[in-house]
Formats: C-alpha cells, sequence, structure tokens
C-alpha cells in the first residue's frame, strides 16, 4: 500500500463541488489520492477562513467557488494571510476558481439541456422532474431553469447530479473553473 501525503487541498463549498471535482478527475484518468490532492468539503463558502488556518504549512491551496460566494473567499484568504484579494483575478492567482453563477450552471451549460435530461432519466428520475416542470411556479421558466431547480429540490439531489453530469463530459467539455481548479485541460467554451 502506498501512501501519498497531501501536498494540496483543495477547498470547496459543499459536497456536490467535491463530486463534481472527482468525476473531473476520473474523466482524465487521474487519481488524486495518488497526486497528494484532497479536496474538503467546507460546508458553505462561510467557513473558508477556518479551514485556511489549519492548513500545514507547505501544503498548496486552491478551491473551486460560486459566484454569489466569492466576497467569503476573497476574505477568507486575507485573514488567513494571503494578503489583499481585491477581486476574482486575485483569487485565481491564489488557486482558486469562481462557477458562473454556480456550479450546477456550469455543468448543466456543458453539458446541453438534451444530454442533461437524458441524465435525470438514466437516474430514474425524468417523471419526478416533469412533475416539477408542472407545478405553477415553474410553468413559466425555461427547461434549463427547471433543471437548475430539479438539482436543489432534494437533499444529496445535488451532489447525486455532479457526479452523474460530470460523468456525462467529455474530458474536453470540463467547464474552465473545474479543469483550472484541478490543474486539467479546459474546455474552449
Amino acid at each position: 500500500m502506498v501512501v501519498t501525503v497531501t501536498q494540496r487541498v483543495l477547498l470547496v463549498e459543499g459536497a456536490s463541488d467535491a463530486a463534481a471535482l472527482r468525476g473531473v478527475a476520473a474523466l482524465h484518468g487521474r487519481s488524486l489520492a495518488d497526486e497528494g490532492v484532497e479536496i474538503v468539503a467546507m460546508g458553505g463558502a462561510t467557513n473558508v477562513a477556518r479551514h485556511l488556518a489549519v492548513l500545514p504549512p507547505g501544503v498548496a491551496v486552491g478551491g473551486l467557488y460560486d459566484a454569489a460566494e466569492e466576497r467569503f473567499f476573497r476574505r477568507g484568504l486575507e485573514r488567513a494571510g494571503f494578503g489583499r484579494v481585491r477581486d476574482r483575478t486575485d483569487l485565481e492567482a491564489h488557486g482558486f476558481y469562481g462557477c458562473e453563477p454556480d456550479l450546477e450552471a456550469e455543468v448543466l451549460r456543458a453539458l446541453g439541456t438534451e444530454r442533461a435530461l437524458e441524465v435525470v432519466a438514466g437516474q430514474g428520475e425524468l417523471t419526478s422532474f416533469r412533475v416539477l416542470q408542472r407545478q405553477p411556479a415553474q410553468r413559466d421558466r425555461t427547461v434549463e431553469q427547471h433543471l437548475h431547480r430539479f438539482l436543489g429540490s432534494r437533499s444529496g439531489r445535488k451532489a447525486q447530479y455532479a457526479a452523474a453530469l460530470v460523468a456525462a463530459l467529455a474530458p474536453a467539455e470540463v467547464p474552465a473553473p473545474l479543469a483550472r481548479a484541478l490543474g486539467t485541460p479546459a474546455s474552449p467554451h
């Protein structure tokens, strides 16, 4: 058995982000454990400073965040001694990449509506998805908006679908923030 020391930690908001990054690594045939990369789901963006504070010396850090949570990552890095972090460019210089507007939208855009619906069907939840579409509050929304809402409509569904949707991508289709966080080739989109 080979024991690899953690050389790099990727801080992410939650389980769905962690599942997506593990899925991207698998698409590229990478073993993050063998590379010394650990993904830490922090339980929310507001916990970034706390997680940065406990990292051992010499461990590289990076991560992934949703655009709406950027301020927490900027402040967290500043509190942890990374210097002034003014904007997304500064965050990227420290290895943190933002999803527009969030992870789910990035992956859904990369996959496309039809292929995303195939994944939902493959998970045995197309009927549940169609029920959501018929709800009065959803009737005037697009299929893309329905998919985004569906992913967050049950506990654990975001993580389930982060893994399933990423697995349906080709390696060249991986959204840039995910690819860059892992240091893999990014999609040209």
